[in-house]
């Protein structure tokens, strides 16, 4: 007979300690007569992109509903999302009236204001306490790390970047408080030693040292034998397919760092880049994104960000776009130009479909990790060369709280802060307001 598994219980090693998936071991999968049902774990992810879209080819013809039914003629910047129009909303005409404030600063308003809905002041830093704190200072407390703040692009966080603006606003989407952002990690093996290691806190890994060839799991591997034997069939091979993933990223990390011992950082003509940190956007993206997708099956943490770039933009080379983002995204309307926002944004909507098969082919209880999970992924600009806040590209994904998904709203009957309630209230953290929100907005249901 297997023993019940205390949800809380960890794969322990030296200087390691790697948390584990939902088991059946675990009790969920019990009869009602045996253990009573536990609430399903719900888990909520904010994705932030700069600059607005092409929405030329963003957006859904008005015809176009239904996403499942229109899913082989989605337009290009959404096609990626395909095969999981089913699992989105995709929301139109929301506005941020909070980022307008007096014409300046568009760039700086639409990173500080994503998540907070509050008018970002000019010479001090004062914002608000931003949606993913909110939610992490109610349920955070119930994992390992509260909330996840990550980046893929080092920006600096103080001094003047933006007409009086503070350089905070432009490099941070998460607010612990109106005064204090949360800093962003970009170094994947920082986060997955965050994850993993109990000396996660002194910035080196489970071995007190880099580690080019070792694995995490050599240190955990003689409990991870131990409780093999104590689970259901069914649950070694959930085991098995975690710790393949865990491997995997860690091997990816590796491989990296040991590209960069060899050859040296490659540098970066704005700021210093850590070794050790993928040159490409999308290894960088995906390896972080497999992080978020790992601490959520390990219930490790149940809030996390994620910021692609930042409002000074980044170069793409790898999918031909040597320009700036930003440089690019002041089109003019500019076909060559807007041909080079178009890829960006292709490449970008490519990664967030990357993330929706990572929690989809995950399994817990009944059905998938996309089931309790929640993606926002958007901007705070709808048209970069406009510099408005209207409109602005929004996709929510996953089923958690019971979300109407396959859908494309053409305008939604509510702003963008009013979408924040309704994310807050379907993670079971209700506000009576956020920014200009009075109300959860009514389209996801």
């Amino acid at each position: 007979m297997n023993l019940p598994l205390s949800r809380r219980t960890v794969l322990r090693g030296l200087g390691a300690a790697l948390s584990l998936p939902l088991l059946e071991t675990m009790g969920w999968a019990d009869t009602p007569a045996r253990a009573a049902q536990p609430a399903a774990v719900k888990r909520i992810c904010f994705i932030y992109v700069p600059h607005g879209v092409d929405n030329a080819n963003f957006w859904p013809a008005p015809a176009q509903t239904d996403l499942a039914l229109c899913r082989d003629a989605l337009p290009a910047v959404l096609d990626p999302l395909a095969r999981h129009a089913a699992d989105l909303l995709v929301l139109g005409g929301l506005r941020h009236r909070m980022a307008e404030g007096d014409n300046r600063a568009h760039h700086a308003r639409e990173t500080a204001t994503w998540l907070t809905g509050s008018a970002a002041q000019s010479e001090v830093v004062r914002n608000a306490v931003s949606a993913d704190q909110l939610i992490a200072s109610r349920i955070g407390q119930a994992t390992k790390l509260p909330s996840l703040e990550l980046g893929l692009q080092a920006g600096r966080s103080a001094g003047n970047c933006d007409q009086g603006f503070s350089c905070a606003y432009h490099a941070h989407i998460s607010w612990r408080s109106p005064t204090q952002p949360n800093p962003r990690e970009i170094d994947p093996r920082a986060v997955f030693d965050r994850l993993f290691s109990s000396s996660s806190l002194t910035g080196r890994n489970a071995y007190g040292e880099a580690s080019l060839n070792r694995s995490i799991l050599d240190l955990v591997g003689a409990h991870a034998q131990t409780l093999a034997r104590q689970v259901s069939r069914d649950d070694r091979r959930k085991l098995d397919e975690y710790l393949d993933s865990v491997r995997s990223v860690e091997a990816r990390i590796q491989g990296i760092e040991r590209k960069a011992a060899d050859h040296g950082p490659t540098g970066n003509v704005q700021l210093e880049v850590p070794a050790g940190i993928p040159g490409r956007f999308d290894e960088h993206a995906r390896l972080m994104l497999d992080l978020i997708a790992l601490a959520y099956q390990s219930d490790s943490t149940r809030v996390s960000t994620l910021m692609f770039s930042q409002a000074f933009g980044r170069s793409y080379p790898e999918i031909g776009v040597p320009e700036n983002h930003h440089e690019m995204s002041h089109h003019g309307h500019d076909p060559k130009k807007l041909e080079k926002v178009r890829r960006i944004n292709i490449h970008h909507v490519t990664q967030l479909a990357y993330f929706l098969d990572r929690l989809k082919a995950t399994r817990e209880g009944a059905g998938s990790l996309l089931d309790q999970t929640l993606v926002l992924y958007g901007s705070g600009m709808g048209d970069g060369d406009a510099h408005d806040h209207v409109n602005l590209p929004t996709i929510v994904a996953g089923h958690a709280g019971g979300l109407r998904t396959g859908r494309y709203v053409r305008q939604c009957e509510g702003n963008f802060c009013d979408l924040l309630m309704a994310l807050l209230a379907r993670m079971d953290c209700p506000v009576d307001a956020l920014g200009d929100g009075r109300r959860p907005l009514p389209d996801l249901a």
